[in-house]
């Protein structure tokens, strides 16, 4: 059986035991666990799709969030809507996502890549600001969702499929965008921006361009994080928690991969759930999770999806398969790049970093 159908294999019964966990598993609070850790696949995917392509690490991402959030929110408010057709809300929060991702782009994109970090933060907070002190965001008392009438034990279901539907189509994207052209000047653009720009990639408008997709899949999962929870507070949407715990996620498992975030997702949300639940304090909590996290950056630095490949194939080659050394891994042809046919100012200036591993 070669290893590609292995792949798809084991991808397939990954969906197969997803969409069967809420049939199978009826307890509402691991439902709940299920939810949370799909709104965080999806956010994390959605992230990595632009920090771990282009090398620029944005700890602002909340920005998105929230105003997907207070977007999807706002609507329901201003039409009366309740029941299941506000999921059709949801593209909304993405196009508002978006379209705020265009200002902060245009201004934060034309720095350097640490300073860009800052610009971020601040941006962030700004806008939590203003989420306190605008009217129509409700200020202290944020927005509440509707009274949804569902069953009791099935009640997190609807959510729980909507999440699965984000997150699958999230990782499609992801895995399309790195495979195309536009996935290409994208790791350029991190290995070494200047030499990227020589060779023709319009930088601005490729690294613009993934920040908008990400905003849009990250704005679609503020709306629905909004309608899970119940309710949309300026310290729970911008929340800086979320901008870390997705950047941690991502490194954890694999930074610049396709499926490092998603495995990363898939360990520290349920884990930070229970730990919430089963220490009360905390800031006990936050200890241990901090602990574990430095602890995987200590041992495994890149991720243990690099990581553990790199073993395996070290394995493979020194005592798995005598005589029949691995090939040497030839950089990827950038050459092509120069044909893109996209068009656009170029902005901004950069400094080149390592790639960060492999895509598995």
């Amino acid at each position: 059986m070669s290893g590609l159908t292995l792949r798809w294999g084991g991808l397939a019964a990954a969906l197969a035991v997803l969409v069967a966990f809420p049939l199978v598993i009826t307890n509402a609070l691991y439902t709940q666990f299920g939810v949370l850790t799909l709104i965080f696949v999806a956010s994390v995917i959605a992230w990595n799709m632009f920090s771990g392509y282009s090398g620029y690490i944005s700890l602002g991402h909340a920005v998105f969030f929230g105003t997907g959030a207070y977007a999807v929110g706002l609507l329901t408010e201003h039409w009366h809507l309740n029941g299941s057709q506000i999921f059709l809300l949801l593209p909304l929060g993405g196009v508002a996502g978006a379209a705020m991702a265009v200002p902060f782009g245009l201004i934060a994109l034309r720095v350097r890549r640490h300073t860009f970090v800052v610009i971020t933060i601040a941006v962030f907070f700004i806008f939590q600001l203003m989420a306190y002190n605008f009217s129509f965001t409700g200020g202290n008392n944020g927005l509440s969702t509707p009274t949804f009438i569902w069953a009791p034990a099935t009640y997190n279901n609807p959510f729980y499929y909507a999440a699965l539907i984000i997150a699958v189509a999230a990782g499609l994207l992801s895995w399309l965008v790195r495979g195309s052209r536009f996935g290409l000047q994208l790791l350029a653009i991190r290995d070494d921006e200047d030499r990227a720009r020589g060779l023709g990639v319009r930088a601005m408008q490729v690294k613009l361009s993934a920040f908008m997709l990400s905003a849009a899949i990250t704005g679609v999962v503020g709306g629905l994080w909004w309608f899970f929870i119940g309710q949309a507070l300026p310290e729970t949407v911008f929340n800086p928690a979320f901008d870390l715990s997705i950047a941690l996620m991502a490194f954890l498992g694999g930074f610049g991969t396709i499926t490092g975030p998603i495995l990363g997702a898939l360990i520290l949300e349920p884990l930070q759930q229970y730990v919430s639940i089963t220490f009360t304090n905390g800031y006990l909590g936050e200890i241990i999770l901090g602990a574990l996290f430095l602890l995987v950056i200590l041992f495994l630095p890149r991720g243990i999806i690099p990581t553990a490949s790199e073993r395996i194939t070290a394995w493979r080659t020194r005592g798995g398969r005598p005589g029949h050394p691995a090939p040497a891994v030839r950089p990827a042809d950038t050459s092509t790049l120069a044909q893109s046919p996209s068009a656009g100012t170029v902005g901004g200036t950069g400094t080149g970093t390592p790639s960060t591993g492999s895509v598995r």
